[in-house]
């Protein structure tokens, strides 16, 4: 961990937008070879084992961080569902090698194909979908594919085969890929709107730094969302817990015995919601659609939430169940301290599965918080903290 806490202190001095995204990666250890980036459940989340940055000069592990965050940035991980994982591996690296400068020896590159430089991801996959004789099957399992998908390592017959398994094999040694599935666990357009953040936060936190030829990617982050809000706050509930009945080999089915799984109910989602009711928050058409947002959210699952209005303290307390789930809206007054909260979540037994706060962001808050936090920002309002998710009302698009 210390050379890689290294690694990151030489680009915060050097290339200060790439160590800012890099801090804000929740960061583990993983097994002595892991090394990769992919987002979980909404967080984007830092694998680096202890036998990876040692085996290079700090030049190439600075061109390794680069490499996992163009994946980031350019949303990688996510889109590549439904596609062959292999194939769709190999084609992201040639779509962001050739622009990184210090990279192995061994990095894939366009060239080892007979392919131009400067193509997307998606146009790569197509042509070595056709080499490597997978037609236009995108991971379905079509033939020999799916035993190459599942990791067999030139196990079918054919060179086209054996091709794709050396191929993979080989890119395998530059990251880790195979935690990207796990981005599925955050809907597409909170994803989307993760990485935006974590895009603005490190533009601002670099003074406007922005790595040569990022220059378009990172306006399109900067420019306003074409998220709808209400898109995003039903994201994040579904991602922060999902509620009826999941399968356990644990539990022998009533009926069907162990041929079958046993039914576990999942806990009911319990939510804290804040309240910001400040003078300065005061736009009752957005409080009153936010609430009714929220509350047909609730209907619709297994759900309580705990709504705090607050203020410079905890004013009124409510408590809605999916089944009396009803439209209120508290008015106050007053300056605001957005951690009595936060204190109060940190009480809660059992503690809610995420947290979400409408507020202007103007006030104080805690340094850090370990449960999933939703800012629900008024249309000028500001992030209050580097931790959680932003959106904003305004964002009706």
């Amino acid at each position: 961990m210390e050379l890689l806490q290294n690694a990151i202190i030489r680009l915060l001095k050097k290339r200060p937008f790439y160590g800012q995204l890099l801090l804000a990666c929740d960061r583990r250890g993983g097994d002595a070879e892991s090394f990769g980036l992919h987002l979980q459940n909404g967080t984007p989340v830092l694998t680096c084992g202890d036998d990876v940055l040692v085996q290079h000069p700090p030049d190439v592990q600075e061109a390794l961080f680069e490499h996992l965050l163009l994946h980031l940035l350019h949303l990688h991980p996510l889109r590549g569902k439904g596609r062959h994982p292999l194939v769709w591996a190999i084609a992201c690296d040639l779509a962001i090698n050739p622009a990184i400068e210090n990279l192995p020896d061994y990095a894939t590159l366009p060239a080892q194909y007979d392919l131009p430089d400067g193509l997307a991801a998606e146009e790569y996959e197509q042509l070595l979908l056709r080499r490597f004789g997978l037609g236009n099957q995108r991971g379905e399992g079509e033939g020999e594919a799916d035993r190459s998908a599942q990791g067999s390592e030139a196990a079918g017959e054919g060179d086209a085969e054996q091709e794709l398994a050396r191929a993979a094999q080989e890119r395998n040694r530059l990251d880790d890929h195979r935690d990207w599935p796990e981005a599925d666990s955050t809907p597409r357009r909170l994803a989307e709107q993760v990485v935006r953040q974590l895009v603005r936060d490190a533009h601002r936190k670099s003074d406007g730094a922005v790595p040569a030829g990022l220059e378009a990617l990172v306006a399109d982050y900067l420019a306003p969302p074409a998220i709808p809000w209400r898109e995003v706050l039903r994201q994040f509930v579904a991602t922060a817990g999902r509620v009826g009945r999941s399968g356990t080999w644990k539990r022998e089915h009533r009926r069907f015995g162990h041929e079958t799984p046993g039914q576990r109910k999942r806990r009911r989602l319990n939510l804290l919601v804040g309240i910001d009711v400040s003078d300065s928050t005061m736009a009752p058409e957005l409080r009153e659609s936010f609430a009714r947002e929220l509350l047909q959210i609730a209907r619709g699952r297994d759900s309580l939430l705990t709504v705090l209005y607050s203020g410079s303290r905890i004013q009124q307390i409510r408590r809605f169940s999916s089944s009396n789930a009803v439209h209120e809206v508290f008015h106050g007054g007053g300056f605001t301290d957005l951690r009595p909260v936060f204190d109060y979540a940190r009480e809660m037994r059992p503690q809610p599965a995420a947290i979400i706060y409408l507020t202007d962001g103007y006030g104080e808050a805690p340094e850090t918080m370990t449960i999933p936090t939703l800012w629900v920002l008024t249309a000028d309002g500001r992030k209050p903290a580097d931790w959680g998710v932003e959106l904003r009302l305004g964002d009706e698009t």
